[in-house]
């Protein structure tokens, strides 16, 4: 229980100076500060979940969040270096991922080591897995550029900008953000899939029925549908940004809620 509560105490620690940051901006442009409190936000969570996983795999909700935690930060930080304004995200990002964090530190605690299986997962399911958290993410990221939209595009029509819109990319910024990463959640999306269904196949189990899969393919259809009315309707703003969330509830269903059910409603 210490050693735990050390690790994920110490993750925690690492996210906390990346989500407070932001809002002592003074730049037009990420520093050199920005990009070290950065890099140690990624390596936490990164190093917390790797000593979780040390005794084999977890298919717990604890072990669910700080994969999705690690991963988002781990997107965001590419994100940041290759799309134009969007480190400017990292005032949603951030404490989402601290808020998230603290959800993971208190059910581990509460469940130390209950749902460890110790299990070694083979190449091809750790394909499966890697596709499906790296899906999570960028879907996550996506979802904080429609909130980011939404804020702004209230602000403009409020004549009202807050301290939190004025760090945040501009609409145009986080339309574009948003439409860049959906298509990149959609194509590693679709490699989830099609991975999930030839693990099926090879293991002689045909195509499977359960809520993952049957919440992750409604997904795939709203994303793709979305991408379609964007690029032939010019489709933006809050009826947009209304669609991606969706998207995201669904993956979140597929993903960490159903170790959520696993755990808590029927374990």
């Amino acid at each position: 229980m210490p050693t735990l509560l050390v690790i994920h105490i110490t993750a925690l620690a690492a996210l906390l100076p990346a989500a407070i940051l932001p809002w002592r901006w003074q730049t037009e442009r990420p520093d050199l500060v920005y990009w070290s409190v950065l890099a140690v936000a990624v390596a936490g969570p990164v190093a917390a979940t790797l000593a979780q996983l040390g005794d084999g795999w977890s298919r717990g909700l604890g072990l669910a969040l700080w994969l999705s935690i690690s991963t988002s930060a781990a997107a965001f930080l590419f994100a940041a270096i290759f799309l134009p304004q969007a480190w400017r995200l990292a005032p949603l990002l951030l404490p989402y991922l601290v808020a998230l964090g603290v959800l993971a530190t208190i059910w581990s605690l509460g469940h130390p080591g209950g749902d460890a299986s110790g299990l070694r997962p083979d190449a091809w399911l750790l394909v499966h897995i890697a596709i499906s958290v790296a899906t999570y993410a960028l879907a996550t990221l996506a979802a904080v550029a429609a909130a980011a939209v939404f804020l702004q595009e209230r602000s403009l029509k409020r004549k009202q900008p807050s301290s939190l819109t004025r760090r945040l990319p501009s609409v145009a910024d986080g339309e574009r953000l948003q439409v860049n990463l959906l298509a990149a959640a959609e194509t590693v999306l679709g490699l989830g899939i099609l991975t999930g269904l030839a693990l099926a196949w090879a293991e002689g189990q045909g195509l499977p029925f359960d809520h993952k899969t049957l919440l992750s393919l409604l997904a795939f259809a709203v994303i793709a549908v979305l991408l379609f009315l964007q690029a032939r309707t010019g489709l933006r703003g809050q009826r947009s940004g209304r669609l991606v969330l969706v998207s995201y509830l669904l993956l979140t269903l597929a993903y960490p809620g159903v170790k959520f059910v696993t755990d808590v409603l029927i374990g």
